[in-house]
């Protein structure tokens, strides 16, 4: 569906951009993470056809979008992290002049506009001057444009921007919704939200792609987690004898419960818990570490940082 390749943008000597590369396929829900700055809205832009290269290809659907940037527009539905609005005119009125701009049929306009209202959870709001409503309210006038000629691919810049938790919570069901029918592109500072719908995250750093991978293969951590009865001096040179492990550290106490972390695959878990009883040793837990994204993005973050203050020393 989505296929970049080497992509950049530069500001004079400044790579917003730089370098980057992945694939996107028919149905994938994507999360883009990164501190600000790092490039995620000058990628989005650049999706969209909004702001042009430097250097790299974009292929989306097949389509260029230097080349076939009318045709790409009816595939994307965007929303950008500040979705310009014309206040004076109500909430149905800019869905109808969002609609003639997509290209959908004069005769379909109406079913489409009335669907984009009611997912987006804006029937009470629908008359209203867009001048009067809060920025939760806008945001989602942002969302239902973007969705209202049944795009291909939906790229949504910051979507929760502005919403109050009932309506964070609805616009995660729009997602996965949408989920079932579009590509989707999330960009967002919020790691609670692309662990909530994404299915995959891509995290960008100064520019440059760091990570690209589904998110329960992200989350599932390189390590063992044992309990046992057994304080160190007893166990960790047993399990430190056990074909595979790494390392073992001692994570805490608790009463004459133990903590154990023990760097091997998850193919080694039954040997060590071999080793373990025959050692004498009570087992009380034996699982793999589950890391949440959020100490996924510290550990990305302090990785990168230890390899710049390399290049520079």
């Amino acid at each position: 569906m989505i296929q970049v390749e080497e992509l950049s943008r530069l500001y004079g000597s400044f790579a917003a951009v730089d370098r980057v590369s992945f694939e996107i396929g028919g149905g994938e829900v994507v999360g883009l993470l990164g501190h600000n700055g790092a490039g995620k809205t000058t990628i989005m832009k650049m999706l969209t056809g909004v702001l042009e290269p430097t250097t790299g290809s974009i292929r989306i659907d097949g389509l260029d979008p230097e080349t076939d940037e009318v045709a790409l527009k009816r595939l994307i539905g965007y929303l950008p992290e500040n979705c310009p609005l014309y206040p004076e005119m109500t909430v149905t009125g800019f869905l109808e002049y969002s609609a003639s701009l997509h290209g959908v049929p004069r005769e379909q306009q109406q079913r489409r506009i009335r669907r984009a209202i009611e997912r987006t959870a804006l029937m009470e709001k629908a008359l209203a001057p867009i001048a009067t409503l809060s920025r939760g309210y806008r945001q989602r006038v942002g969302v239902a444009q973007a969705i209202l000629h049944q795009p291909k691919i939906v790229i949504l810049d910051e979507p929760t921007n502005g919403l109050d938790p009932e309506q964070i919570h609805h616009m995660r069901d729009l997602v996965r919704e949408l989920a079932r029918e579009s590509t989707v592109i999330l960009s967002t500072h919020i790691l609670q939200e692309v662990q909530a719908v994404c299915e995959r995250v891509i995290i960008l750093r100064n520019g440059r792609k760091a990570v690209d991978s589904r998110l329960d293969e992200l989350q599932q951590g390189g390590r063992l987690i044992l309990t046992l009865d057994t304080p160190p001096d007893r166990i960790v040179p047993f399990l430190r004898g056990v074909q595979g492990v790494s390392a073992v550290e001692v994570l805490e106490q608790s009463g004459n419960r133990y903590r154990y972390a023990v760097e091997a695959p998850a193919e080694v878990a039954p040997e060590l818990a071999g080793t373990v009883l025959q050692a004498g040793a009570g087992l009380y837990g034996l699982e793999q570490e589950w890391r949440n994204l959020e100490r996924v993005f510290a550990e990305v973050t302090e990785a990168a940082e230890k390899r710049e203050e390399r290049d520079h020393a």
